[in-house]
């Protein structure tokens, strides 16, 4: 069992950066898939980014292109969503999740965070 701690979140002005982490426990994510996902009040679930296992290959939502960055640390066992340029739009509860794969689909994934949230003021 995969277990995923998400931490950095809080309060961020529009226009300012946070940096979201999201750590394993138990056992190391090198054979996983990993992705962001945030829900917004009142919205739907969405595709925030993805980074695939092996290659690192990158993926994005429409949304979040050119502003966010997906990166992962292996030798911290570490996720990082890199937020810059946020707007208040941005404003959501963000969870990361482990999976075979990369995919922009919330249902490819096994293993969910809690979430953690991130408000921005304008």
């Amino acid at each position: 069992q995969v277990q995923l701690v998400e931490s950095g979140g809080g309060l961020v002005q529009a226009g300012g950066s946070l940096r979201l982490s999201c750590a394993p426990s138990g056992r190391t994510f090198t054979n996983y898939a990993m992705g962001w996902f945030r829900q917004g009040p009142g919205k739907e679930r969405e595709f925030v980014a993805a980074i695939s296992r092996g290659t690192d290959n990158t993926y994005y939502g429409d949304s979040v292109k050119g502003r966010f960055t997906i990166s992962r640390e292996y030798a911290e066992n570490t996720v990082y969503l890199q937020m810059n340029s946020v707007k208040p739009e941005d404003t959501a509860v963000y969870s990361c999740a482990a999976g075979p794969a990369a995919s922009s689909h919330y249902s490819s994934y096994y293993y969910w965070g809690q979430g953690t949230q991130v408000t921005v003021s304008s």
